[in-house]
């Protein structure tokens, strides 16, 4: 069964694809490689032993993306496509609401149109959301009927498409969604093959502590000491990138065997500190990472973390992976691959 990837080829998306291939689907990958690298598919190769077809494009262009949709037929969608820096889309909103809510405009009325045209396989989507839509939450642990808000543009556009889904199955009960809102993956594939790879200066912690542990940067700057939290610093739900792609598949699974739309947490339900991941992961490395104290970034807020009971109970799913392991496979990529994928 073929299940489209769009931004596949991405952080998250190559690692979902090894897991579908895994689970055995046959993910297609669509990419414009605007975030991501073409050798990507050379490392998914290796991995699974199986070669992934690849649609090169952007899902901004609803006609190319319907003329795919018909020529692969596939029976699920994974959205991961679109912008994803709290900091960046503070400063560039406009990139973050066409890329992100335009892209989902434009893939929702693919969907909709081949969907018309063969109405025997209900449309089904898992959609790439963010634990960002609580914006500054009263409280934690997070559960999914907290109040949403926003506290920067990246987390407005994944509530407007949240909301644009949610009015889609009110309007046709025939679609199949399933709203997985992450929390912070990090680490990488444990062969030290796929990991993040971000494009210039990192923007989330983990790379960015990588980077300083291989020599790349002098040192990390650690956004505010002074929250209500037991170090001062920034406390977040980290989970392991390889179980976040196990929800994709769990969740598709769910969709698939005819299971109604649902909106689920992502996360292990433990929130660490920016301080906690530099010691853990000096202890994986083996190296230091100098921090300095820098001001808080607009956007971010003081603690997040996830109960994620509902994603437990709905599709048998739950993080396994501890912040030690997701620091050593972290490592494991950055080491091996220093400058990334750009060799």
């Amino acid at each position: 069964m073929k299940i489209l990837l769009t931004g596949g080829a991405g952080y998250i998306g190559s690692h979902t694809a090894v897991a579908l291939i895994e689970a055995g689907f046959e993910p297609v990958v669509l990419d414009n490689f605007a975030n991501s690298h073409p050798v990507v598919l050379e490392r998914l190769q290796r991995i699974t032993g199986q070669t992934m077809a690849l649609e090169r494009g952007d899902v901004l262009d609803t006609h190319w993306v319907e003329d795919l949709l018909r020529r692969h037929r596939p029976v699920g969608v994974v959205h991961f496509a679109g912008d994803k820096a709290v900091g960046e889309s503070v400063a560039l909103p406009l990139k973050y609401f066409h890329n992100n809510i335009g892209g989902a405009v434009s893939l929702l009325r693919a969907m909709q149109t081949v969907h018309a045209e063969d109405p025997s396989t209900p449309p089904t989507l898992v959609f790439s959301s963010s634990a960002t839509v609580y914006g500054d939450p009263a409280s934690v642990p997070i559960t999914e009927d907290f109040p949403r808000s926003h506290t920067n543009p990246y987390g407005h556009s994944k509530l407007v498409i949240e909301d644009m889904l949610s009015a889609l199955c009110a309007a046709n009960p025939a679609w199949r969604v399933g709203t997985l809102r992450y929390f912070n993956p990090v680490g990488a594939h444990p062969s030290g093959l796929i990991g993040e790879d971000p494009a210039g200066i990192p923007n989330n912690l983990m790379p960015y502590v990588t980077q300083v542990a291989v020599g790349q940067r002098e040192h990390l700057n650690v956004y505010g000491n002074d929250y209500p939290t037991p170090d001062g610093t920034g406390v977040r739900d980290y989970i392991h990138v390889q179980d976040l792609a196990a929800g994709h598949v769990a969740a598709l699974k769910t969709l698939l065997g005819g299971g109604e739309s649902f909106t689920v947490n992502l996360g292990t339900g433990k929130g660490h500190s920016v301080l906690d991941v530099v010691h853990a992961f000096e202890k994986a490395s083996g190296r230091p990472v100098p921090y300095q104290i820098a001001p808080r970034r607009p956007g971010d807020v003081a603690q997040c973390w996830a109960d994620p009971a509902l994603a437990q109970r709905l599709l048998g799913w739950q993080a396994r992976h501890t912040l030690d392991e997701m620091c050593a496979d972290a490592w494991r990529w950055q080491s091996g691959n220093p400058n990334g994928y750009r060799g």
